[in-house]
C-alpha cells in the first residue's frame, strides 16, 4: 500500500487532540448553514446507493464519527430502521442531542427537502427522520466489528490524524463495523491537509486521493467504486483539492449469492 508522503517526524495523532473543543458554530457556519454545491453533489450521489437498498431495507446503521452534520443521518433513514450516530466530542454530542429532542435547525430543512426529493420513501418531516436516530457518545475505534448492516462516514478519518497509518486503521474498523455482506458510504475531502475552522483553531489532515482509498479498501471490501468532485469555491479554502465518495460491500459469506 502506497503511502501518501510523510510531513514531519511527529504526525499530530487523534489521542493528541482535545475533540471536546470542537468549534461547532464555526464549523456549521463555515459548512452546513446553507446548501452548498458539493453538499448537493454529495446527497445526489449518496441517494442513489441508498435507493438501490430500498426502505426500512437494513435493521441498524452506524454513523462513523457523526460530528454535527446531520444529512449523512437523513440519507441513512432511507434505509435504516435504527441509526446510532457514534461521536466522541462533547459539543458534538450536545448539538445532536439538542437537534434530535429539542427540532433541527430551519438550516438543515434545504438538505432534507432534497434527500426526501431524491427518496420520496422518507418520513415527510426531519424529525420524524431524526427519530430513528440514538447519539452514542463514544470512541469509533471502539464501534464492535460484524455489528451493523450499513456504516456510513464522512469527512472523520482524514480529518483526525496526519498519521497514515492511523487513518488507515479508522478504515478498517469503520468497514469491519459491519457483517459479511453489509453495505459502506463514505465521503472523504481529497488531498486534505491540517486545516483551520474559524480564526483560531488548527485540526490535522491527512492527504488521500482515490488511489489511496482504493489501496486501503479493496482488500476488505467488493463492489468498491469511487468517484470525485471538484473542490467547491462557495466554501472555505482548507487547501484541500475536492471530495471522494465511495460505495462499497464487504464480502459476502461463502455460499450467498446477493
Amino acid at each position: 500500500m502506497a503511502a501518501p508522503p510523510s510531513r514531519g517526524p511527529t504526525p499530530v495523532r487523534n489521542d493528541d487532540v482535545d475533540w471536546n473543543s470542537w468549534p461547532v458554530q464555526d464549523y456549521l457556519a463555515e459548512n452546513y448553514r446553507e446548501l452548498h454545491p458539493s453538499d448537493r453533489a454529495v446527497i445526489v450521489h449518496h441517494a442513489a446507493f441508498y435507493r438501490r437498498l430500498g426502505p426500512r431495507s437494513i435493521a441498524r446503521c452506524v454513523e462513523f464519527g457523526a460530528g454535527p452534520n446531520l444529512y449523512p443521518l437523513m440519507l441513512a433513514a432511507a434505509a435504516g430502521r435504527a441509526i446510532d450516530a457514534v461521536e466522541a466530542g462533547a459539543a458534538n454530542v450536545s448539538y445532536l442531542r439538542h437537534q434530535l429532542h429539542r427540532g433541527p435547525d430551519d438550516s438543515w430543512l434545504p438538505f432534507y427537502e432534497l434527500c426526501r426529493r431524491l427518496l420520496p420513501a422518507l418520513p415527510p418531516t426531519l424529525p420524524r427522520a431524526l427519530s430513528r436516530v440514538r447519539v452514542v457518545h463514544g470512541d469509533v475505534r471502539d464501534v464492535p466489528p460484524g455489528t451493523f448492516g450499513l456504516a456510513s462516514m464522512h469527512f472523520v478519518a482524514e480529518g483526525v490524524t496526519e498519521d497514515f497509518p492511523e487513518f488507515a486503521a479508522l478504515c478498517r474498523t469503520f468497514a469491519r463495523s459491519v457483517v459479511p455482506g453489509g453495505f459502506l458510504v463514505a465521503a472523504f475531502m481529497e488531498n486534505m491537509p491540517t486545516y483551520r475552522i474559524g480564526r483560531d483553531s488548527r485540526w490535522p489532515g491527512c492527504p488521500v486521493d482515490p488511489g489511496v482509498l482504493r489501496d486501503v479498501f479493496s482488500p476488505l471490501t467488493e463492489q468498491f467504486r469511487v468517484t470525485r468532485i471538484d473542490a467547491d469555491p462557495t466554501l472555505p479554502d482548507y487547501g484541500d483539492s475536492g471530495m471522494v465518495l465511495m460505495t462499497a460491500r464487504t464480502p459476502s459469506p461463502p455460499g450467498r449469492c446477493d
